[in-house]
Parts: C-alpha cells; structure tokens; sequence
C-alpha cells in the first residue's frame, strides 16, 4: 500500500508561485501514475494534473494548462507540483494522489494523500 505525504503549501500573493511536493513510500513508487486533485471549500473535489509512470504522458485540466507543471523523481520516490501565475481561484486543498491505471482525466485514485492548504490572496 502506498503512502503519500504532502507539503509546499502556504499563503501566497495572486500572480506568485509555490511548489507542493508528495513523498511516496510503502510501495514501488515508479509503477503508479501519479496526480493531484484539489478541493476549494463548498466545492466538489476537482482533478487537476497527472503524470504517467515512466513520466512520458502528462494531462492537465484547462484551467491550470500553461501555469502548472507536474513532474516526478522516480529515485527519489516524489512528485511535484510548480504552481505559477496563481489566482485566488486556485485557493484549496491540494491532495497527491497515485492510481496503477492511466487514464484522463482521473475521477479517482486508488491512494490519497491527506492533503496541504493553498491560499492565494487578492
């Protein structure tokens, strides 16, 4: 079973940047597609980007294309997520997310994340 621990998120000023990351462990990290959903509050919970296994496939939803960048470090068993350009509209919890199944968009996983607080300010 996998494990999944984020952090990077925090308070940031529309238009800045910040980086989440997602450590993996308790499983063979590179065999999972890895992603990111996010959950603003009284909002259902939206997928936001994935990347494939081998890292060669990557999938974004249309509002975060040309401002977010998913990567991963299969050494390092960790994904990433640079966010730049941010709008307050991005304000939510941001939740890793890792499924053996590629698909696009995801509308699940198969392990979670207990997710991290991004805030952006107007």
């Amino acid at each position: 079973q996998v494990q999944l621990v984020e952090s990077g998120g925090g308070l940031v000023q529309a238009g800045g940047s910040l980086r989440l990351f997602c450590a993996a462990s308790r499983g063979t990290f590179s065999r999972y597609a890895m992603g990111w959903f996010r959950q603003a509050p009284g909002k259902e919970r939206e997928f936001v980007a994935a990347r494939s296994w081998g890292g060669d496939s990557t999938y974004y939803v249309d509002s975060v294309k040309g401002r977010f960048t998913i990567s991963r470090d299969n050494v390092k068993n960790t994904v990433y997520l640079q966010m730049n350009s941010l709008k307050p509209e991005d304000t939510a919890v941001y939740y890793c997310a890792a499924r053996l199944r590629w698909t696009t968009p995801w509308d699940t996983a198969d392990y979670w994340g207990q997710g991290t607080q991004v805030t952006v300010s107007s």
